[in-house]
C-alpha cells in the first residue's frame, strides 16, 4: 500500500506545504544550512529508519517544542519525511524517515555511494504499513532514551548504536540481537547487546537466545550485558523464570516500571533487587 493511502492520515485539515524539488542546487543549499544535530539526526536516520518525534527529543534535542519545530523545517526542505499510522481511534504521533535528500546529505558525509536515494526513500516509507514498525520503534526507542539518560549526566556518553543489520553483518553466525551499544562515563564502560520482546514469542524461544550468547562468551572471552526489554512487569517476572544463564551477564526490564531504559529498571537476573541504571552494570573483557 502507498503512502498517499488510507493508511497513512494527513495531519490536520490545514493544507500541507509545498516542498520545493531537490534539484542539484537545492541538495547543495540545504547541506550549507544543515547543523551539526542535523546532520547527526540524518545519520541516526540512515541506519536505523525511522523516529517519533518524542524519541528525536530524546536523542538530541532539550525540549518536544524545539525538536516540532525543527522537524517542521526539515522535511519542509524535504531532507526528513513523515507519516501517521493509520488507527481507528486518535492518532499516533509523525513518524520521520529520511527523505531523498537527506539520503544523498548522508552519503556525501560518509563518502559512500548510495545508487538509488529515491528507493531508499520508498523503503522507509513503507514502514508505514510494515508489520515490523512496532517492534523497530520499541528497539529505536530504548537507545533513545539511553542517549537521553547520558545527554543529562556529567562525561557520560551513549557512544556506539548499532542497528540489527549491522550486528547481523558483525555476529550473524552466532548471535542476531535487536541492536548493540556502548555506553560510557569517565572510567565505566558498558557493553549490552539489546533484546525488546514485545509477548509474541514463547518462553522458550526467549530461552534459546541465550545458547548463541554463551557460545560467543566461550569463543571470545568477551562478556557483554544482553539485555532483555519485556512489555510488562509479569511477562518480565515469567521471563527472568527462564533466562538464567551461568556463563552470560543478563539484566532485564520492562515498561511500567517507569518506562524510561535510561533510568534504574535493569534488574540483573539471579538478583532480586536493587534495581540499577545501565552504566551502573560492569562488563569483562573487550571486543577485539
Amino acid at each position: 500500500m502507498s503512502f498517499a493511502t488510507a493508511s497513512v492520515r494527513p495531519a490536520g485539515r490545514r493544507p500541507l506545504p509545498v516542498r520545493p524539488r531537490a534539484d542539484h542546487d537545492h541538495v547543495a543549499a540545504v547541506a550549507r544550512r544543515l547543523t551539526p544535530r542535523d546532520r547527526l539526526l540524518c545519520q541516526v536516520l540512515f541506519d536505523h529508519k525511522v523516529l517519533t518525534t518524542e524519541q528525536v527529543a530524546y536523542l538530541c534535542f532539550d525540549h518536544l517544542t524545539t525538536a516540532r519545530h525543527r522537524l517542521t523545517a526539515l522535511y519542509q526542505l524535504r531532507v526528513l519525511d513523515r507519516f501517521r499510522p493509520f488507527r481507528p481511534v486518535g492518532s499516533d504521533p509523525y513518524h520521520y524517515v529520511l527523505d531523498s535528500l537527506g539520503v544523498e546529505i548522508v552519503a556525501a558525509d560518509r563518502g559512500i555511494e548510495v545508487p538509488r536515494p529515491r528507493q531508499h526513500h520508498t523503503r522507509a516509507l513503507a514502514l508505514s504499513d510494515s508489520q515490523r514498525l512496532a517492534h523497530l520503534l520499541g528497539v529505536n526507542g530504548l537507545f533513545c532514551s539511553l542517549a537521553r539518560w547520558a545527554r543529562t549526566v556529567e562525561d557520560a556518553e551513549l557512544a556506539e548504536w548499532w542497528s540489527e543489520r549491522r550486528c547481523a553483518a558483525e555476529w550473524g553466525e552466532v548471535v542476531r540481537p535487536d541492536g548493540f551499544g556502548t555506553l560510557r562515563q569517565r572510567d565505566r564502560l558498558v557493553e549490552c547487546f539489546v533484546e525488546v520482546d514485545r509477548g509474541t514469542e514463547t518462553l522458550g524461544r526467549l530461552a534459546g537466545k541465550l545458547g548463541g550468547y554463551t557460545e560467543l562468551v566461550r569463543a571470545t572471552g568477551w562478556s557483554p550485558l544482553v539485555c532483555f526489554w519485556l512489555p510488562t512487569p509479569r511477562r518480565e517476572a515469567e521471563a527472568r523464570r527462564v533466562l538464567a544463564n551461568p556463563k552470560v551477564p543478563i539484566a532485564t526490564g520492562a515498561a511500567g516500571l517507569g518506562d524510561d531504559p535510561g533510568g534504574p529498571v535493569w534488574l540483573p537476573v539471579g538478583t532480586t533487587g536493587p534495581r540499577r541504571h545501565l552504566i551502573n552494570f560492569a562488563t569483562t573483557g573487550r571486543r577485539s
